[in-house]
């Protein structure tokens, strides 16, 4: 390629990447990588065909100031957890929306299965349940407290263990995502099912609004296992479809960026936690104002979080920083 050619092809690239450093504009560290990596695969090839010219000098000098931005000068803020889950975490996320949307959709295609198989066959719920949780809720409608599960145990004990055992869910829903996504949609097919054969059961025997006991921390726990699921899609999915990189490549990405998705849902793991060893064992008695409150307020967060600040922030972001190609 001549090199006229190739400045043509390659200068509005250069020239917003160089804008964005002169302006100190905020880039969003794995895209201002990726921008250093092509910034150094376009001074390799000046290297090589272009030696001595104006053009190499240029780009050297660009590679340069990029590496110093990156490398020389970065400080650790004091504030790197608050700067993390305020700012890089939702700018990161946003990418991956659709594969939020995908992780959704299949658990709640499991979800519609679990309904729809207990309420044409009574056994189906023993099968997922099994039949000891089964026969004991039943005992338990019987004497008129189907939550009693929720009153056992003590408060720190159930707090800790539930908090363990959903972290665990996540991890190995992340994991098995290795096994080109197929362990990651098992979990949470598994947990989908779980969760509907669970409210048809209560509807099958009349008492469906007792389960707004259970939303009150399952609202948190279930909307973070399926972004647990996201997690894993995208470590599998980046083997799948390694797009311009190489397999290696992209599934190291994949695999950082899938774990960096599941370290963000653990405050929330601990919060559903929290408040299923300290308040859901009080649901039965809660004014239901203030019960309902607390399940639209933690959907609220969730879905803020993860879907509205990404795409708010985002769009600021997209203001502020010029446009590279």
């Amino acid at each position: 390629m001549r090199e006229a050619a190739f400045v043509k092809q390659n200068k509005e690239k250069w020239i917003g990447f160089e804008n964005a450093l002169h302006n100190n504009a905020k880039i969003n560290p794995d895209d201002l990588a990726s921008y250093y990596i092509q910034l150094t695969n376009d001074l390799s090839y000046a290297q090589t065909y272009y030696p001595e010219s104006k053009t190499l000098l240029y780009l050297n000098s660009l590679a340069s100031q990029a590496h110093q931005k990156i490398y020389v000068t970065k400080r650790e803020s004091k504030n790197k957890i608050i700067s993390f889950c305020r700012d890089e975490f939702p700018l990161f996320f946003y990418q991956y929306h659709k594969t939020l949307l995908y992780s959704f959709l299949i658990f709640t295609a499991a979800v519609i299965i679990g309904v729809v198989s207990t309420l044409n066959d009574d056994s189906f719920v023993r099968l997922i349940l099994g039949d000891a949780y089964v026969n004991m809720t039943i005992e338990n409608i019987e004497k008129g407290e189907p939550m009693a599960v929720y009153k056992s145990g003590s408060n720190i004990g159930t707090f800790l263990g539930i908090t363990i055992n959903n972290i665990r869910v996540a991890i190995f829903a992340f994991a098995l995502g290795v096994f080109f996504s197929v362990g990651t949609i098992w979990i949470l097919f598994s947990n989908g099912i779980m969760l509907g054969s669970f409210i048809t059961f209560f509807y099958n025997y009349g008492i469906l609004e007792k389960t707004s006991t259970v939303w009150l921390h399952g609202t948190i726990e279930i909307s973070v296992i399926v972004i647990a699921g996201c997690a894993g899609l995208v470590m599998g999915n980046s083997f799948l479809f390694p797009k311009t990189y190489s397999r290696r490549v992209a599934f190291m990405k994949g695999a950082k960026d899938g774990l960096k998705i599941l370290v963000s849902t653990i405050p929330f793991f601990i919060i559903a936690g929290f408040i299923e060893g300290f308040i859901t064992r009080y649901g039965e008695q809660m004014p239901w104002l203030l019960a309902y409150s607390i399940i639209f307020i933690s959907l609220f967060i969730i879905v803020y979080y993860y879907i509205i600040y990404p795409i708010l922030l985002n769009k600021a972001q997209s203001q502020l920083t010029p446009k590279l190609t």
